[in-house]
């Protein structure tokens, strides 16, 4: 999952972060659901965004069997979020429902699972155990 993307300014002109089409780069797309290839953090290899698009780690070869299970991945997000079942902010992720806070924590991106206090992107989150078994 990525985070919440806003409006910035370059040189006094007001840009948004919700870039589509060749604009960003993109090289592909699934309909209804731009594919954006940007670079991400180190071991990222896709995110799916509130506003419907979902980024490619450009690191990743396009039409390579590792970029189609990512976006396969993070299509199962992006519908999720779509349907309602999934929705993120900065302060929490909402699941079915259930909802899990969201910090910043000693600079990592941690959320709260049953008690613990996990860094997004680990393991043992449900809305990621769904996307990873095809669980609808």
């Amino acid at each position: 999952m990525g985070a919440n993307r806003g409006n910035y300014a370059v040189g006094g002109e007001i840009k948004t972060k919700m870039r589509f089409g060749k604009q960003a780069g993109q090289d592909g797309s699934v309909p209804g659901t731009p594919v954006i290839r940007v670079p991400l953090e180190e071991g990222v290899m896709g995110e799916a965004n509130m506003d419907g698009s979902i980024y490619i780690n450009s690191n990743i070869v396009p039409g390579s069997e590792e970029d189609r299970q990512v976006i396969n991945h993070e299509m199962r997000h992006a519908t999720d979020m779509k349907i309602g079942k999934l929705a993120y902010s900065d302060n929490s992720v909402t699941y079915n429902g259930e909802v899990f806070p969201r910090e910043t924590i000693n600079g990592k991106d941690m959320i709260k699972v049953d008690g613990v206090w996990k860094e997004a992107g680990d393991t043992g989150f449900p809305w990621e155990d769904d996307a990873n078994n095809g669980t609808r």
